[in-house]
């Protein structure tokens, strides 16, 4: 059984344990990070020597990073319909996974910390404001792509790439600041939901 070492409230433990769902990996997950065993501590260090959650064990098989994670659950326990083998169509998944980890991810860190995780040291205003002004220009990148697919990031499947956007996206609306309108983000937003991974580890209420 795969284990999986991270807090269930970590965006990038829940692309994990979304995959896990997508593909039938039967899972156990121990908390570990923030408010429970500690990931500085020799153990953890051993198995991923940034300190950072999640990780997984597949047997003797140790793993780190999230998305090189759901990449390796999708190549040994997954399908080419959601993860293709053919390299064009591979290369439009990953660079929407490679975009989620950089830009996206860089977009929206002071906004985050400062309006949900309420962090002191992200509460200066002008800082705010360009913080949230770049979250929405990289979600109206996303809100062109998804225009023109009329359905998923990497096009009209579902693919591995909707993991991390779609929690991404998930957070978006949950952070509390005026959003400007995005119709095919929403409506994204919504056919996610029909998948049972991310109604469990995605729209669940946490950010």
């Amino acid at each position: 059984m795969l284990r999986i070492l991270g807090r269930a409230s970590s965006i990038n433990v829940r692309k994990v344990l979304w995959a896990c769902v997508e593909f039938d990996i039967p899972f156990q997950r121990e908390d570990w990070g923030t408010g429970f065993k500690p990931t500085s501590s020799a153990e953890f260090i051993a198995l991923n020597p940034n300190a950072m959650v999640p990780v997984i064990q597949d047997g003797d098989f140790t793993l780190w990073e999230s998305n090189s994670i759901i990449r390796y659950l999708a190549n040994r326990y997954g399908d080419a319909a959601c993860y293709p083998t053919e390299a064009i169509a591979r290369a439009r998944v990953d660079q929407w996974i490679d975009w989620q980890a950089s830009d996206l991810n860089r977009a929206w860190s002071y906004a985050f910390q400062s309006l949900v995780r309420h962090s002191p040291a992200h509460q200066d205003p002008q800082a705010l404001a360009e913080g949230c002004a770049q979250w929405a220009h990289n979600m109206q990148i996303l809100e062109r792509q998804l225009a023109a697919t009329g359905a998923y990031v990497a096009g009209e499947h579902f693919t591995l790439a909707d993991i991390p956007i779609g929690l991404s996206v998930n957070r978006w609306f949950e952070t509390p600041f005026e959003h400007p309108p995005l119709p095919a983000v929403s409506a994204y937003f919504e056919r996610l939901t029909a998948r049972r991974g991310f109604v469990a580890h995605g729209r669940n209420g946490t950010p």
